[in-house]
């Protein structure tokens, strides 16, 4: 069973694909305002009321482990919206969700390690009680902060609470050097000390991203790269649970469930993770790229924000060969694998590639763009900057994207074409036979050929050959594209020859 390729957070009623970051943030945006719509509150305003309906206070752990087993006894599969993952993380994310575990996600760049965690928010209850004013949830039944205490203390089983929505209980940090314990943890706040507190009360405390995320999940992006001494403050915070700040001891039996990212080689080598703090984690999951060209293909286009400037339609060996490149590049010895080739290549590969040809449409003034293989070669500008080269070679990293390219085409020219179909068209070039193809020239050109050849009774398996890689042959500029993967195809199988000039490559017979 494979996993629908979206987020889906329970309780919002809507799914956006995994890795859109900014969809993400949009479907937050709605839960948020769902949870500030009065009618979608517990009733519940108070702890004697709390105590009534028979709500019972439950560990995160505990929360998410209830909620994932209810999900995994009903035999659904756990819709955290990754693809190719079935098999290989996601098991391992049950399990230790399962088994109450902090998490650590191993991977190279564009790998989904920030949107598991943050899809882990929607194995949360939908709404959680705490102390009203409270600023780190504090549990109505077992308050932490002085605060809390004393308004309980004050008010007893009268005491107000509210409702936060599970969307309000994950809180992230990117790991940075110049991130500080007062940043995690918490300060002294001047302010408060100003307007005449001690500076031993501990109401004088402004609490950190750490203490306001009790009761929910914190996530930390990138871990080595936090300095060892923050890392030491972190470890106190979740193990021994006692704080120091500025010198004043705060008991603080915080309720959270951390979850890292890490690369491989940030990891091991430009940055490290302190024993102690390594060893506070329960599992290690390793992440990794897509194993397929169908799941390449399959994030790509859920992720692509391709413009409809003019309305464009990218045939299926187009995506095809679109993915392969970043699958290529993902095995050549010529690309550092140590720093990963992401999926982001395919998503801007494929962006680029369907600019290039609106903007042939809007320059010739023809009503559909469809990508053909020479708009391929406006990928170096969206390659270039995201793949490390292990070359120094001037003007290498051209060559290598363009046999990245090549191989890309060909692989998919095997797969979508018969060889035998396409023997006559071999012939008919031996009889003197001259073709231009660029990403400039005009779809109707290539209508000519395409009528030339439909008119040739010894090339009719080759216009069904062609016809059959087109969604509409009735299409100028689908048939266009279509062409053109057949005749560079026939080149790459060294069954043609071309002469490239600029934008335009002539084909004709091999001499």
């Amino acid at each position: 069973m494979r996993l629908v390729p979206v987020l889906h957070l329970e309780g919002c009623g809507t799914k956006v694909p995994w890795f859109e970051s900014d969809k993400v943030g949009v479907v937050f945006k709605m839960m948020t305002n769902q949870a500030n719509s009065p009618a979608d509150h517990p009733r519940a305003h108070t702890i004697a009321e709390l105590k009534a309906s028979g709500w019972e206070s439950r560990p995160v752990r505990a929360e998410i482990r209830e909620n994932v087993a209810k999900i995994v006894s009903s035999g659904e599969p756990l819709e955290t919206g990754l693809v190719g993952y079935e098999d290989t993380v996601i098991p391992q994310l049950a399990n230790a969700l399962l088994a109450g575990h902090d998490v650590i996600l191993l991977g190279e760049r564009g790998q989904a390690k920030t949107r598991i965690m943050r899809s882990l928010v929607s194995f949360l209850d939908e709404w959680m009680p705490v102390v009203s004013g409270s600023e780190i949830n504090d549990d109505p039944y077992n308050p932490l902060s002085k605060h809390a205490r004393d308004l309980i203390g004050d008010m007893g089983e009268a005491t107000p609470i509210s409702w936060v929505h599970r969307s309000r209980r994950f809180a992230e940090k990117l790991a940075t050097p110049d991130t500080s314990i007062a940043d995690l943890v918490g300060e002294v706040d001047p302010i408060k000390v100003a307007e005449g507190r001690y500076l031993s009360d501990e109401l004088t405390i402004h609490y950190g991203m750490i203490p306001r995320a009790n009761r929910g999940i914190f996530g930390i992006n990138e871990l080595p790269d936090l300095a060892e001494r923050i890392q030491v403050g972190l470890l106190n915070v979740l193990s021994e649970r006692d704080v120091q700040i500025r010198g004043y001891s705060v008991r603080l039996p915080l309720d959270v469930m951390l979850v890292a990212s890490a690369n491989p080689e940030d990891y091991t080598n430009r940055g490290r993770i302190i024993t102690p703090l390594k060893d506070r984690f329960g599992s290690q999951i390793r992440t990794h790229y897509p194993r397929s060209t169908q799941e390449e293909a399959e994030i790509m286009l859920a992720e692509s924000k391709a413009g409809a400037v003019v309305p464009n339609v990218v045939l299926s060996f187009m995506t095809n060969v679109v993915a392969r490149i970043s699958q290529e590049a993902r095995s050549s010895a010529k690309i550092s694998q140590r720093s990963g080739v992401s999926v982001r290549v395919s998503v801007s590969n494929y962006e680029i590639m369907v600019a290039n040809a609106q903007r042939r449409s809007l320059s010739l003034g023809e009503d559909v763009a469809v990508p053909r293989v020479s708009d391929l070669g406006a990928l170096f500008a969206s390659m270039s900057g995201k793949l490390e080269f292990d070359t120094f070679e001037e003007y290498a990293e051209e060559a290598i994207i363009a046999a990245l390219v090549h191989e890309a085409v060909l692989k998919t020219f095997r797969t979508e074409t018969d060889p035998a179909e396409l023997a006559p068209l071999v012939e008919w070039f031996g009889g003197g036979k001259v073709v231009n193809v660029g990403d400039d020239i005009a779809s109707s050109e290539y209508r000519k050929l395409y009528t030339e050849i439909v008119e040739t009774p010894e090339l009719e398996s080759v216009s069904k050959a062609i016809e059959r890689l087109t969604e509409d042959p009735s299409s100028d500029a689908q048939i266009a594209s279509a062409i053109e993967l057949v005749l560079e195809g026939l080149y790459l199988t060294k069954r043609l020859s071309k002469e490239t000039s600029g934008t335009l490559s002539t084909f004709r017979a091999r001499r």
